[in-house]
């Protein structure tokens, strides 16, 4: 039977950020950390099994790619998880779920999609215009 905690979606007809919304955001962010530790120690043992070097150097050659692209990829999920305890930081401490920028409350549906997200749709697109504006010059 699945638990009330499962079925519960956040809703724009509450008080935002209520301890039921806390406890949702900080179940899906563990969650989410979880399964990239996860996958993370799955990384570490195929580049540990994969310690025969090649006589081929075709061979040779697609495995370091291979293995550049597991290393690249550990560290995109080392970045994504300091995103994570991050966000679950300002969990405790009361700031999640509100614009770095503006201080206005993000968006349910954008936290529930990029539950790490700190700006709010238009801040996010405010900053994306400026870095956009600085990389053309």
């Amino acid at each position: 039977m699945a638990s009330p905690v499962a079925d519960y979606r956040p809703s724009e007809n509450e008080p935002f950020m209520n301890e039921r919304q806390r406890e949702y955001f900080r179940k899906k962010l563990n969650d989410w950390k979880e399964e990239i530790l996860k996958e993370s120690r799955e990384t570490i043992q195929n580049l540990q099994a994969e310690t025969v070097p090649h006589a081929d150097l075709a061979d040779r050659a697609s495995t370091e790619a291979e293995r550049q692209l597991e290393l690249r990829t550990r560290d995109r999920q080392r970045k994504l998880i300091a995103k994570i305890d991050s966000a679950l930081r300002r969990i405790e401490d009361g700031s999640y779920g509100f614009c770095e920028e503006t201080g206005e409350p993000i968006s349910l549906k954008r936290l529930d999609a990029r539950p790490i997200a700190t700006l709010s749709i238009e801040a996010q697109e405010r900053h994306e215009r400026r870095e956009k504006v600085y990389r053309d010059d």
